[in-house]
């Protein structure tokens, strides 16, 4: 038998837990998301991650887990809304609540998340900071830029990566701090610079953009580590556990090889993990208080991770990435979901 102060701690914890659970469940953003019947995504501008296409429509690697996400909330994902925003403007725009969420290829970090108040969802891409230069200069890797002009785009990671290579490397450069996207690209073509920085897979989308590609060459080093990861304001746990399991689901099918073309196969399945994944067993996701079928929903919209992955930015593609780090922990890579029960 429990003693008296036993139980009142119980009590106590039991009555802590229940208000503490019903504060996390419900949150601003999330309630301003149905009432506006459709979610606002910050998205940038390269083709593959994130770009309009001949029509109008957005399209690109990023995209897909905005509409992914319209699924989970609405098992709809054309109720989500795309406007281009710079790196400069992204974060400061997510905060006033222009934004329910960045998708623009924003890299993780300790200072975003206690000093500016973000958080952040699971990692959708592994990058690191590269280097763009000019083949006629003769390099091969990062030192050998020692004296050189070198791009850098304000408002991102790599001003200070950068200027940290530079310094414990004991060299030198000069740097050229660009706003403009569009000035960033003309900053090497015309001269101005001799390299640019920024990460590796958008420097590999600008060089192809290049009116003679074949002059220039990506560095293979890498100067840091750019976990590229859905952003939101601070204060919403709901809203936040709702990105982080619709990115986990397009990761677990892909580990369990249910694909779009596949997934109503999948649903005769007798594997208990696998029913209450895709709902079929029904009592994960009343638990979740998400529609039981949401991942189901979203591996028949938009496909699993690595079909988003070679539909937009995969080796036929026309950006044409390898997968690296973004495959399957199965297979040596990164991605890794926790269990769905």
């Amino acid at each position: 038998m429990k003693s008296s102060r036993t139980l009142g701690y119980s009590l106590a914890l039991a009555g802590w837990l229940a208000g503490s659970a019903g504060a996390a469940w419900a949150g601003p953003t999330l309630d301003a998301i149905r009432q506006r019947g459709t979610i606002k995504v910050g998205v940038g501008t390269s083709p593959g991650f994130f770009a309009p296409d001949s029509a109008g429509k957005w399209q690109g690697f990023f995209v897909d887990f905005g509409r992914a996400l319209a699924v989970t909330v609405f098992n709809d994902p054309e109720k989500v809304s795309f406007t281009s925003s710079s790196p400069q403007q992204r974060l400061p725009a997510l905060q006033s609540g222009e934004f329910d969420i960045l998708l623009s290829g924003v890299t993780q970090t300790v200072t975003r998340a206690f000093k500016l108040g973000f958080h952040f969802g699971p990692v959708v891409f592994y990058d690191g900071q590269g280097l763009l230069v000019k083949k006629s200069l003769g390099v091969t890797k990062a030192a050998d830029l020692d004296g050189a002009t070198i791009g850098i785009q304000s408002g991102t990671t790599g001003e200070l990566n950068i200027a940290d290579f530079f310094r414990k490397s004991k060299k030198t450069f000069k740097p050229v701090v660009i706003e403009e996207t569009k000035e960033f690209v003309n900053a090497l073509e015309s001269g101005r610079v001799d390299a640019l920085t920024q990460d590796a897979s958008d420097l590999g989308l600008r060089r192809i953009q290049l009116g003679k590609p074949d002059d220039y060459v990506l560095l293979p080093e890498r100067l840091s580590k750019e976990p590229l990861a859905p952003a939101i304001r601070a204060g919403d746990d709901r809203w936040l556990e709702i990105v982080n399991w619709t990115v986990f689901a397009t990761i677990q099918a892909e580990e369990l090889g249910i694909t779009q073309a596949n997934v109503d196969e999948f649903l005769k399945s007798d594997d208990p993990g696998i029913k209450r994944f895709l709902g079929v067993d029904k009592s994960l996701g009343e638990a979740l208080e998400l529609d039981p079928k949401f991942a189901y929903n979203i591996i028949k919209a938009v496909g699993n991770y690595g079909e988003i992955f070679e539909r937009n930015i995969g080796k036929k593609s026309k950006v044409g990435f390898e997968r690296g780090y973004n495959q399957p922990w199965t297979q040596g890579g990164l991605l890794y979901s926790p269990p769905f029960r």
